[in-house]
């Protein structure tokens, strides 16, 4: 891969990054919190809560497409400060104390923002890192956001819901955000590369890396978004949604690490196919748990959590595998779609059938996605050998909750050294 690291740059140059990313995401997680729980609680339809987990989504899509032109227009700098501000401004909609239907359209330009502020952030640490440490830099930064988003849900529930403080506080954390990248000295990187959609290469190079990104576009988006409905509905005490939410999010740590490190050692579909016998076991011990058993559910949902992460970080480095250098920057664009359409579609899908099939219709549509996937998994186990260990890339921590845009970012992937 062609390296062009920012001169003079070391490890704690990024810093600045992953501070501002780090401190809105603080806030990212309160308002992950806060809307559905707010909504779910209120006197809005009962489709709102599920509509405003999709306009996340949907949001999201129209980022990953918008967001390249947007940088080639204005540079990474200017555009990073105005997402932000857009992120504020979805926030106070929400302090406003609107009808429901504002709440979604700031639920969705919240979504647009922060696809925007992720690409941004990778493209500005993927060209000042080098070749010997932008791994770890970027497992870094996925375990650094994600922690900060399960702290901004424990926050959540240390906060009244009486006003709106929360929103306030999301407000003043997303403003805290634009110092550290706003004072940067690290020069703008290139504009990234064009998102070029390719369904057919991705599909040849790996089927099962694209149905397992699609897969945990929608099981993440579904499970992240629908637990502090659920817990809403069914009368949980604020603090508890918190937890619950923060223990959600160390499943990176505890559930996805150990087996990614198990995907360097054993063909990964293996590993894809023991991550969806976790998500179905999950799934079916959620279904029957209920919230006076609150420590087991959390233990249960730190599995589900976890092991989601893990579908898409393995099936990110399964395609990995098998691309050539030529292909790194039309799949990555590829496989950032594909996630966001499933985080549409599926949540979309589960806010229409809730009121029919009850509550916990994102559990089973989690375990039906799990169920079909880990199938697919094994019919191609047998359709194809697996790539040898000393062609695969080494595995990196990376999060369903951030697109996986650091292929993109890099318009010069895949070049040749001169």
């Amino acid at each position: 891969m062609h390296d062009k690291p920012l001169s003079g740059t070391s490890p704690l140059s990024i810093a600045s990054i992953v501070l501002s990313m780090s401190t809105a995401a603080v806030g990212s997680g309160l308002m992950f919190a806060y809307s559905p729980y707010m909504l779910a609680r209120s006197e809005a339809a009962s489709w709102a809560p599920g509509a405003a987990v999709t306009a996340v989504a949907f949001g999201g899509l129209v980022g990953c497409v918008v967001t390249g032109p947007l940088i080639r227009r204005v540079g990474h700098a200017r555009l990073f400060a105005c997402s932000m501000a857009i992120v504020i401004i979805a926030a106070v909609i929400i302090a406003s104390g609107l009808p429901a239907g504002w709440w979604i359209l700031a639920r969705g330009l919240y979504g647009a923002a922060a696809n925007c502020n992720f690409i941004i952030a990778q493209s500005w640490l993927n060209h000042a890192a080098s070749n010997a440490w932008r791994g770890r830099a970027m497992s870094f930064f996925y375990m650094a956001y994600v922690l900060a988003l399960g702290c901004g849900a424990w926050l959540f529930g240390q906060i009244s819901t009486t006003g709106n403080v929360t929103p306030l506080l999301t407000v003043l954390f997303t403003a805290l955000a634009i110092l550290p990248i706003g004072l940067t000295r690290l020069p703008n990187p290139p504009a990234p590369a064009r998102v070029n959609v390719d369904l057919r290469m991705a599909w040849r190079i790996s089927p099962v890396g694209l149905i397992g990104v699609l897969a945990s576009g929608g099981l993440s988006m579904v499970v992240q978004g629908f637990v502090p409905i659920y817990a809403a509905v069914n009368n949980v005490s604020q603090s508890q949604v918190a937890l619950l939410m923060f223990v959600m999010q160390t499943g990176l740590l505890f559930v996805q690490y150990p087996l990614g490190i198990l995907s360097d050692r054993i063909d990964r579909r293996r590993v894809l196919l023991i991550t969806c016998v976790l998500i179905t076991c999950a799934a079916g011990a959620a279904l029957f748990t209920s919230f006076s058993q609150m420590i087991v559910l959390m233990i249960v949902f730190l599995v589900f959590g976890g092991a989601i992460e893990t579908i898409y970080s393995i099936a990110n480095a399964h395609s990995n595998d098998r691309a050539d250098p030529d292909d790194y920057v039309p799949l990555s664009s590829t496989l950032l779609v594909a996630w966001s359409a499933a985080a549409t579609v599926v949540p979309l899908a589960v806010t229409a059938l809730t009121p029919v099939l009850g509550q916990k219709t994102f559990i089973g549509a989690a375990m039906l996605v799990a169920i079909a996937y880990g199938m697919f998994v094994l019919w191609r186990l047998n359709e194809r050998n697996p790539v040898p260990s000393q062609a695969r890339e080494t595995f990196e921590l990376r999060s369903a909750q951030v697109p996986n845009a650091a292929t993109l970012t890099d318009p010069d992937a895949g070049l040749p050294d001169p």
